[in-house]
């Protein structure tokens, strides 16, 4: 997996390509020009690991709702666009660290070059995002539907569009919810292109079929050394598709910050409650992204403890009781009761 032939881009205070690590990206879904509800779903979502942090800007508010919002976070922050040119320039003047746009639906060539124009002047990246969803007729017509060559052909379109201004400070983003094919486009897109790309399964669905349809596609599309920035879509809350994106990134090797939840699927020796207890864990071990361990949730005497020993910290249940494991050594016996308060001091505690 060699990602080191990318553009290095900056967007805000992080820079992506290179070989630079993938960050994780999510978007918020509060009205932009409703600052106070934005920045603290934006501080959520910091608070479980997002890297960069997408808004919509469909009017002027919401443009100059960007400046107050950038005071308050301590992400990148991208402005996304749709059909308005006005407001990405808005955007852009108003402190957005990138703008997310498509060149086709923005306007003419000069609204285009307006946009370019402002973006070079500040220096910003443009991300040029095309979906299944927006392609052009004629593209469809030539290849008999949306397919992965359309989109392809679609996006390296627009690129040019904005190299022939002489500004390549660009992202490219292509997504589609059919999972085969937008695995094919950026197989087509990658060898084609030295920009850095983002990559997800765009309007993947619940958090049951969004996450399974997310991990599938951008597994096979990032064990291939394809991606720079990620994004899980999901309709539930935001902060679950930084969960999800992390946990993706870390099962391929691509990321080690986060800790990894291993649990039984539990059998008749079980004896403690221990569905109710993984999922309690994972939601506590979401709240610290900066600690790189294992955490095993074990229901019974027969693996258990072998699998405890194996992670950095663990529980192996037994009758209403469990040991704690740490680093391989049992240390206690723990009632139920007190299992998830005792792994809640260990983990603040983690050294």
């Amino acid at each position: 997996m060699d990602r080191k032939h990318t553009r290095v881009v900056r967007i805000g205070n992080r820079v992506i390509g290179g070989g630079n690590p993938i960050l994780i990206q999510s978007m918020t879904n509060t009205p932009t020009e409703d600052v106070e509800a934005t920045v603290a779903q934006i501080h959520r979502l910091e608070a479980v690991g997002c890297e960069i942090v997408r808004c919509t800007v469909p009017n002027r508010e919401a443009a100059a709702a960007i400046a107050r919002i950038k005071k308050q976070i301590s992400i990148p922050l991208v402005a996304d666009i749709h059909f308005d040119y006005k407001m990405a320039i808005a955007a852009i003047e108003n402190g957005a660290d990138k703008i997310r746009i498509n060149p086709g639906n923005i306007g003419g060539p000069d609204k285009v070059a307006a946009v370019v124009a402002a973006a070079k002047e500040r220096d910003i990246p443009i991300r040029v995002g095309v979906n299944s969803g927006s392609l052009e007729r004629e593209l469809v017509e030539k290849y008999g539907g949306v397919t992965a060559e359309g989109l392809v052909e679609s996006a390296l379109d627009k690129v040019h569009m904005i190299e022939d201004l002489d500004y390549r400070n660009l992202v490219i983003s292509i997504k589609s919810s059919d999972v085969m094919m937008c695995v094919r486009a950026h197989e087509l897109l990658a060898p084609r292109t030295e920009y850095p790309l983002h990559v997800g399964i765009t309007e993947a669905g619940t958090l049951l079929s969004g996450n399974i349809k997310s991990a599938v596609g951008l597994g096979l599309i990032l064990h291939q050394g394809i991606g720079d920035t990620i994004r899980v879509s999901l309709t539930g809350d935001v902060t679950e598709e930084v969960k999800s994106a992390r946990l993706i990134l870390r099962t391929l090797g691509l990321r080690k910050e986060g800790i990894e939840v291993v649990s039984c699927p539990t059998c008749g020796r079980t004896r403690i409650d221990l569905i109710g207890l993984a999922n309690q864990v994972e939601a506590l071990t979401a709240q610290f992204p900066h600690l790189s361990i294992k955490v095993a949730v074990m229901g019974c005497a027969v693996n258990g403890p072998g699998e405890a020993k194996e992670a950095d910290l663990g529980i192996a249940g037994g009758v209403g009781e469990g040991l704690l494991i740490k680093k391989g050594q049992i240390i206690r016996k723990v009632p139920e009761a007190e299992f998830l308060s005792t792994l809640r001091y260990e983990l603040e505690n983690w050294t």
